[in-house]
């Protein structure tokens, strides 16, 4: 933000497409043209108070939202797995909900103690097979070749932010973002509402990782083609099942009936991985021949199994609990109430509305904003 009464012209543009809106709807909504809201925009001129509390309030942001500072910071690669095939606003509204995100959790963390990134620090992951790198983040993290029960806990536990609000886009079902602030690296992995599949979001966690551990933070996605976008989308896929499906455990468990769908339906249940993502792995690692995994997907489509798979709706999926949990300890052992919350983001220079937060931490409408008080006004008590 600059000196004087300028406003801080980056959280406007923000704001803005953080609620998916052009400068030709905002203006219209405030009733200035698109030129204004440009310039403004730009840093070519500020708006006068009046003019910025209609805009404040046309997107829902408070008025102070727009005259705070901001800390110094840096967006990384944002991994949309739909990245050419989404609209340029949805993926622009995302990646701005989730740099917030990381601000409330570092901010957050000023008051509650978060689990400390524990990421396996190697420096020859390119010399390494995806299967070797799989292997060894299993070794670091100590989870054996056991199946994973829960791939949302393993990543909170090791200091991975994982964020759930809805994406607004069918194509938009996970994603991964690098955030850095104040020269401090945070990973946000955010998984869209839209799907609630335990065994999706299994994987999805499991390939975020990848993208995580595989790929480089700052280079501009945008400046890569589509085949090299695909590769490391493809890269991220072996990660996942290499890291959920340890080569020798699982190979010993496939190879029984590893042509027989029913075998998969009963590994399902062990192994937390869903039917299509386990007849690829038992593919890629020679316990099928062609035919057999032709047969094999010829026999998943004639059942219906490529939409639902069977055992899909009697696994409750996993949530994100670290957010969730900080805030309700703030609530019942921090002596704090939602308004203090609030205040304490703001007092850290995010000014925000309680409906921001509730929505990017999931919480239920009402959790951080007031209530008015019921009952201010009653009859009378009648003494017969």
């Amino acid at each position: 933000m600059q000196n004087g009464n300028r406003i801080n012209t980056e959280r406007l543009k923000e704001a803005r497409l953080f609620r998916k809106m052009t400068m030709d709807e905002l203006a219209s909504i405030v009733g200035i043209n698109k030129q204004a809201i440009s310039q403004f925009e730009n840093k070519k001129t500020s708006p006068e108070p009046i003019t910025l509390r209609r805009m404040a309030d046309a997107l829902r942001f408070p008025y102070s939202f727009f005259v705070e500072g901001d800390p110094q910071s840096v967006i990384g690669n944002t991994y949309f797995r739909a990245l050419y095939s989404s609209k340029k606003k949805d993926l622009v509204s995302q990646q701005i909900k989730t740099k917030y995100l990381a601000r409330i959790h570092t901010i957050l963390s000023k008051k509650v103690k978060f689990k400390q990134l524990n990421l396996p620090p190697f420096d020859n992951c390119e010399s390494m097979t995806i299967e070797q790198l799989a292997q060894s983040v299993r070794q670091y993290w100590e989870l054996g070749e056991a199946p994973i029960p829960n791939m949302v806990a393993l990543l909170e536990r090791n200091g991975i932010i994982v964020g759930e609000f809805s994406t607004d886009s069918r194509e938009i079902d996970a994603f991964y973002q690098y955030y850095e602030e104040n020269g401090i690296p945070t990973y946000c992995v955010v998984l869209g509402t839209d799907k609630k599949s335990f065994y999706r979001r299994q994987f999805n966690c499991a390939h975020e990782l990848g993208h995580i551990l595989l790929h480089e933070r700052y280079s501009d996605l945008n400046e890569i083609d589509r085949e090299e976008f695909r590769e490391r989308e493809d890269e991220a896929n072996a990660f996942a099942a290499a890291f959920l499906l340890p080569a020798d455990a699982f190979g010993k468990d496939v190879s029984a009936y590893p042509n027989r769908l029913s075998h998969y339906v009963e590994l399902k249940k062990k192994w937390n991985v869903s039917i299509m993502a386990m007849i690829m792995r038992a593919y890629s690692l020679k316990y099928l021949t062609p035919s057999q995994y032709a047969y094999l997907m010829k026999q998943m489509s004639m059942n219906g199994y490529r939409q639902v798979e069977p055992l899909d709706d009697t696994v409750e999926y996993k949530h994100p609990r670290a957010l969730k949990q900080a805030i309700e300890l703030l609530l019942t052992k921090g002596n704090m109430s939602g308004e203090d919350i609030m205040r304490f983001l703001a007092a850290n220079k995010f000014s925000v509305s309680a409906n921001v937060v509730e929505e990017l931490l999931d919480l239920a409408q009402g959790t951080l904003s007031s209530e008015e008080p019921s009952n201010i006004v009653e009859f009378p008590v009648l003494i017969s």
